[in-house]
This record gives structure tokens, C-alpha cells and sequence, in this order.
């Protein structure tokens, strides 16, 4: 057994599938490599996420480490997220992901 932030875990393997695992977590991810990028718009490019999940999402990749969040003292308020050192270096896990799936999976382009 280790321990992650308190919690109990059988081995390091859970505790990093833990951090990025959840529907949306690896799409936001994806998407905030390149740039920073402001809610709204992470609202866009990541489809069907309710406003809830995107705000749990995200607060629980900032309590994790792999993103910041930053609010501009503006009216309305606006707020980007960025990736940190720790996210930009989940993205390689993407990549191999993204290239496992190309290589290996049968799929099928559709119309959006």
C-alpha cells in the first residue's frame, strides 16, 4: 500500500489513473496543451459537458496540480485555465493514447 494526499492506495498505477482518469479530464487536457484557455471556450470545445462537471473537473485538476486557474480583475470577470509543468507532462500519455487508438481502433470519420 502507498499513500497519495492522505488517501491509501495499492499502487502507483491508481493513484495516476486516479488523477487524469474521468470523462472529461483527458479532453480538457488535450485541449489546454497548446494554450491558455478561458471557460467559456473549454465549454465549447469540450462537448456535452454540463456547467457542473466542467467546474468539478477543473477543480480537481487545479487541487491535483495540473492546471492553474487564473481570474482577470475585470467586469465581467473573466477566468483561463492553464496547464502547469506536471499537466504538459501527462500530455505524452495522450499522445501515445491518441496514437494507440489511430493505429489500432477501426473508426469511422462522421459529420459534426
Amino acid at each position: 500500500m502507498i499513500k497519495y494526499k492522505g488517501k491509501p492506495f495499492r499502487c502507483p498505477v491508481e493513484v495516476g489513473m486516479g488523477i487524469i482518469s474521468g470523462k472529461w479530464k483527458s479532453l480538457i487536457l488535450w485541449h489546454l496543451h497548446e494554450k491558455p484557455i478561458r471557460y467559456k471556450e473549454l465549454e465549447r470545445i469540450v462537448p456535452g459537458v454540463s456547467q457542473k462537471m466542467l467546474t468539478q473537473q477543473l477543480k480537481e485538476m487545479e487541487a491535483d496540480g495540473l492546471l492553474l486557474r487564473k481570474v482577470y480583475p475585470e467586469v465581467p470577470p473573466r477566468v483561463e485555465y492553464a496547464l502547469t509543468g506536471l499537466g504538459h507532462s501527462v500530455f505524452p500519455l495522450l499522445e501515445a493514447i491518441h496514437k494507440w487508438t489511430v493505429d489500432n481502433l477501426e473508426l469511422e470519420q462522421i459529420e459534426e
